[in-house]
């Protein structure tokens, strides 16, 4: 059988983690911020136009070294070809499938919706300050956590001063919502807070 008909194995670089899309539940919207919208085309078009088309001139000069079976610049450039091709189906897929809101636009701000900044206190009186994002942008050390993940959900169409539950592994846990804060088209800072 002819090699151009079989698939290369690549030692775990299936295909298939590309199939579902990481972080979101089947049959939910990709809702992103428009900068998070931005990034990803950004990161698109830099492998597009810039990375990929580097890697298969390191490919081509490789081939024709003659031995590829040997040859580290092929192998190595070939298995990077692969990758850069996955990660651009895989921006593609969340540019299609992306809802941007955007959060500057929100008009309700005495309750949480996506985008919003809130800062809560646990039942260890810990204040925490989070800001609902979508599954690509999610950084806990910054503060951005997905729309989807637990806390998110409890805290979602919260008002300021509710008490929302949290199920958690250790058992379920009260979180009081303290501030809501919105950003403004004019970069100022629209806030609900209890007073």
């Amino acid at each position: 059988m002819s090699k151009a008909f079989t698939r290369e194995d690549s030692g775990g670089d299936d295909d298939d983690q590309d199939e579902a899309p990481a972080g979101l539940p089947a049959g939910t919207k990709n809702y992103m911020r428009p900068q998070s919208f931005e990034a990803l085309k950004a990161e698109r078009d830099h492998l597009l136009r810039s990375e990929r088309p580097r890697v298969v001139e390191i490919v081509s000069w490789a081939a024709g070294n003659g031995d590829r079976s040997e040859n580290g610049d092929y192998l190595y450039g070939k298995k990077r070809l692969r990758e850069i091709d996955r990660r651009i189906r895989f921006l593609t897929r969340r540019i299609e499938s992306g809802v941007v809101v955007d959060p500057t636009l929100q008009t309700r701000h005495d309750r949480v919706y996506f985008g919003a900044t809130v800062t809560y206190a646990n039942s260890r009186d810990q204040e925490i300050t989070v800001t609902l994002v979508g599954v690509d942008e999610a950084d806990m050390d910054k503060g951005l956590i997905s729309w989807v993940s637990p806390v998110a959900r409890a805290l979602h169409k919260a008002s300021v001063g509710d008490l929302v539950q949290l199920r958690t592994p250790g058992g379920i846990e009260t979180l009081e919502v303290i501030e809501i804060a919105y950003e403004t088209a004019s970069s100022q800072v629209a806030k609900s807070s209890v007073t």
